[in-house]
């Protein structure tokens, strides 16, 4: 017989989990002290999968009986999504320079394939790790990877619930997630510090970054502005709005689709019947043809930030499931994650040689797809503090295609998993 879990009213564990969050964003913010040398190496972001996942770890909580997390994925990721995506400047990231939206998309196609890759080589070593069936199958769980590395966490939840992810091989992959990618930003952030030294090395042109400094500087003193309520009534009004719209949608298209199934068995093997799965494209779509009107200009008001507020919530709610004593369970799964970074940083590193890209676009490109808009902006800064929003940027930028890249490289996962 389990035992109860010591809280049980999802009113006190949410409550729990925003003092969680509070407390890490006042630590990380603190410009003195000992917090100030903590967040130095710590990655606030790894608190916020961390503290949570103490909780369940210690029998506080119980994930499986809350109801926050489905919440958390159903309302507030998809407006999420949606107040990410409508900032998105397409033609701005072009201006970047093809530099930028090379190492942005190579690292996304870094990703894709290294996923596929990676699973492929661990089955050559030890077969056992890279299969399972049914639910807890491990391609499943290494979707919701790809997710969390092409876009953030919003993706990782996404796919968790497309390919129909069991919580225990989810859990075990969290735990993958948050080291290996942390690893892999603690290099990134180094390289931030040398990245003159970097640049000469390799000849890069950096010259372009102090030109971007100037552009972004220009367009948020245009835009921004102190958010009066209506503004923020406003941002929640076409948040919310977009996400009715997409499950509106989405219980008219999987019903269909599900029906059609039964004469193409295709659209059941591609997840085209997950009406979480329209729910999400459609927020992500909404949310891109929003760009293109004036709702873009809500981003003045915040309306990244408050979709970053959302997404942090699941961030804690998907900590809450990560379960710690997994990474002993599952010390394989970590080969595949590093297997799997390691060519993802391989591709851009190579990539960025050859064509001279400075380092600011290496990791920025890297990070925004890794680490999504949660750590983007850490990295970009690191550079310089005016440079976040670029990491934003990009970030949103993966957002927008995290939806539909990990989706694919899930596809190419099943179909070479034994």
């Amino acid at each position: 017989m389990e035992t109860e879990a010591l809280i049980t009213n999802d009113a006190t564990v949410l409550g729990i989990l925003m003092v969680i969050l509070g407390f890490v964003f006042w630590g990380s913010s603190r410009q003195t002290g000992f917090w100030k040398g903590f967040y130095r190496f710590v990655p606030s972001l790894l608190m916020c999968y961390f503290l949570p996942s103490l909780l369940s770890t210690a029998g506080i909580i119980d994930p499986d009986q809350s109801k926050l997390y489905f919440v958390a994925s159903r309302y507030l990721l998809p407006t999420s999504l949606v107040l990410l995506t409508l900032s998105i400047d397409l033609r701005g990231i072009l201006r970047l320079g093809p530099k930028a939206v090379i190492m942005f998309l190579t690292g996304t196609t870094g990703i894709v394939i290294g996923g596929p890759l990676a699973i492929i080589i661990v089955s050559w070593i030890n077969p056992e790790v890279v299969g399972g069936a049914g639910p807890d199958a491990v391609w499943r769980g290494l979707t919701t990877l790809a997710g969390s590395w092409i876009g953030g966490g919003a993706n990782q939840a996404a796919m968790k619930e497309v390919f129909l992810v069991g919580d225990q091989i989810f859990s075990a992959l969290i735990a993958v997630d948050v080291i290996v990618a942390n690893i892999w930003m603690a290099f990134l952030l180094y390289g931030a510090g040398q990245s003159e030294a970097i640049d000469r090395t390799t000849g890069a042109d950096a010259s372009a970054i102090k030109q971007l400094q100037e552009k972004i500087a220009t367009y948020r003193a245009q835009i921004l502005k102190i958010p009066s309520l209506n503004d923020t009534m406003v941002v929640c009004a076409v948040g919310f709005a977009v996400t009715a719209l997409g499950h509106l949608g989405a219980d008219l298209i999987a019903p269909y689709l599900t029906k059609l199934s039964a004469t193409v068995p295709f659209l059941q093997r591609a997840s085209l019947t997950s009406p979480f799965f329209w729910l999400i494209v459609l927020a992500t779509t909404g949310g891109v043809l929003l760009s293109f009107s004036r709702a873009r200009q809500l981003e003045g008001v915040g309306a990244s930030r408050l979709g970053s507020a959302f997404l942090y919530v699941l961030v804690a709610t998907i900590g809450m499931k990560m379960d710690l004593m997994a990474i002993f369970e599952h010390p394989w799964l970590f080969l595949v994650g590093i297997i799997w970074i390691g060519f993802h940083a391989g591709t851009m590193i190579l990539v960025a040689v050859l064509i001279k890209a400075p380092m600011f676009f290496l990791a920025v490109g890297s990070q925004a797809n890794v680490g999504g808009a949660a750590s983007a902006p850490i990295v970009a800064s690191a550079f310089h503090p005016s440079l976040a929003p670029v990491g934003v940027l990009l970030a949103v930028f993966g957002y927008a295609l995290g939806t539909y890249a990990a989706w694919a490289c899930g596809l190419l996962m099943q179909s070479i998993s034994p």
